[in-house]
C-alpha cells in the first residue's frame, strides 16, 4: 500500500478507526501510524481526541478507539 491509497480512503470515508484501517489495508497498526503521522504533518489528516473506553471489561484494543479524520478537501 502506498500513502496515496490511505489518503484516498480517508478522503472518501471522512474518518476511520485505526482498527478499520488495519483490516482494510492488511497492514500492521504501527506501520499505518507512521503513514498517518506523515499525513498529519502535511495537514491532511488529524488524529481525533482519544476515544473513551466504556469502563467495563477493558478488552477493547487501542486501535478500536483510535480515530483519524480527513481535514483537507484536496488530494495531491
Amino acid at each position: 500500500m502506498i500513502l496515496s491509497e490511505l489518503q484516498q480512503f480517508l478522503a472518501q470515508h471522512k474518518k476511520a478507526s485505526l482498527a478499520d484501517l488495519v483490516l482494510h489495508f492488511r497492514i500492521e497498526a504501527d506501520a499505518l501510524r507512521g503513514m498517518l503521522n506523515r499525513l498529519i504533518r502535511k495537514g491532511r489528516v488529524r488524529k481525533m481526541e482519544d476515544g473513551k473506553k466504556c469502563g467495563g471489561c477493558h478488552s477493547c484494543a487501542p486501535e478500536a478507539i483510535e480515530f483519524y479524520e480527513w481535514v483537507n478537501s484536496e488530494i495531491g
